[in-house]
């Protein structure tokens, strides 16, 4: 048992530590552009994505009061968000969770942002393969890591809002995501 502790714990590090290029860009044929791979907040600022993740940030107006709830022990997480791109869903929310993180003061060092392709043959990969048996099917999915287990996450679009949402995942055992709900078979 220890020894598999061992094993995951330095599995999910090295998801944090990869040393890939950050904020590579495919163009299409058709001249369309998206990130793939391990990305930055200053890859979406580009002049390409920030016509979306700009406005989304700036317009959106964080709920303080349930930040200060969960802020001091958010900063005990890892967080792994999987986002692509060219995804409506991804446009809006994580541009929302980014401020929410900036609001919170969580620690950059913590976050890992990856970018999922969107080409048929790479449907929703990236090149280092950081979704490998995350089960990633919707985008974004926010996974939240402490202490080297994934505790829970936000998969897709939130159940009642972002703040609320993380605020249950950090002080509550009983978080299910929007998205897993119905993958439920009873």
């Amino acid at each position: 048992m220890k020894t598999i502790s061992l094993i995951l714990i330095a599995l999910i590090t090295s998801l944090f530590i990869s040393a890939q290029d950050v904020n590579q860009e495919i163009t299409l044929d058709n001249g369309q552009k998206f990130l793939v791979g391990e990305i930055t907040k200053e890859g979406l600022a580009q002049t390409t994505y920030n016509s979306w993740y700009k406005p989304n940030y700036d317009n959106y107006n964080v709920k303080q009061p349930i930040i200060e709830k969960f802020k001091d022990e958010l900063q005990h997480y890892q967080i792994l968000v999987f986002l692509g791109t060219w995804c409506g869903d991804s446009k809006r929310e994580v541009p929302r969770f980014m401020k929410i993180l900036d609001a919170a003061g969580h620690p950059s060092k913590n976050l890992k942002i990856v970018a999922l392709d969107r080409r048929k043959e790479h449907y929703k990969t990236s090149p280092d393969g950081e979704e490998w048996g995350l089960q990633i099917l919707r985008v974004p999915t926010f996974i939240f890591y402490r202490n080297g287990r994934e505790q829970n996450r936000i998969i897709e679009t939130p159940n009642k809002s972002l703040e609320e949402d993380l605020l249950q995942i950090i002080t509550s055992d009983n978080y299910i995501a929007n998205k897993a709900q119905s993958m439920h078979f009873d």
